[in-house]
């Protein structure tokens, strides 16, 4: 419009358009200006060397020390029988063992674990056979979606070890970590009763 003067980063004779053809801060040979560092987020992180057994077997890994057990044993050991549900630590589909005891996987850094033992759902059963608190898990049907049922298994391994009374109130609280969704519970307390029995 008559009387507008051009903006303020417009020379006299210079279309808005011709701004386009020019990198932000080129000087006036048109030579872009250096680019600003453009590192990932990631590089600013050292990574970590780490030393674990998993289900017997030595792994020397180097992990950006943010990643979780549950992240290191499903991206980078590809062993996906551990599940990530919440990955808050208030479902219990990641609950494997370390050095014997249970513990949700996202909750754990994997850098924290050197030197240490893990043990995930793929390496309970022996020789071809499956351990006792899955095969009870078979016989009761303590199961639907199965989304949960690598956790709860792994707890209900863990809790044959562990102080617990010998009634189902007990075995629900011990077991209360570990949330089924679809509501196998009966079916779930029915099975680990099952062996604790068999264990007595």
């Amino acid at each position: 419009m008559p009387g507008l003067s051009p903006p303020p980063n417009v020379r006299p004779g210079q279309s808005e358009p011709d701004l386009a053809t020019k990198s932000p801060g080129a000087g006036e040979s048109g030579n872009p200006a250096p680019a600003a560092d453009t590192a990932p987020a990631s590089a600013m992180y050292l990574s970590m060397k780490i030393k674990v057994t998993v289900n017997g077997t030595s792994h020397e890994l180097r992990l950006d020390p943010r990643t979780t057990l549950l992240d290191c044993l499903r991206e980078h050991l590809n062993l996906t029988g551990t599940k990530k549900g919440c990955d808050h630590g208030q479902c219990g589909a990641c609950t494997v063992h370390v050095n014997g005891r249970r513990v949700n996987a996202c909750l754990v850094l994997a850098a924290t674990l050197d030197g240490d033992e893990v043990t995930t759902v793929e390496d309970l059963a022996r020789d071809g056979e499956l351990h006792p608190v899955q095969a009870a898990f078979l016989e009761h049907d303590a199961y639907q979606c199965g989304y949960c049922t690598a956790g709860q298994i792994m707890s209900a391994a863990a809790l044959l070890s562990e102080p617990c009374g010998p009634e189902d109130a007990d075995v629900k609280e011990c077991m209360s970590g570990n949330i089924c969704r679809c509501g196998a519970y009966q079916n779930i307390v029915a099975a680990v009763q099952q062996v604790r029995r068999g264990r007595t």
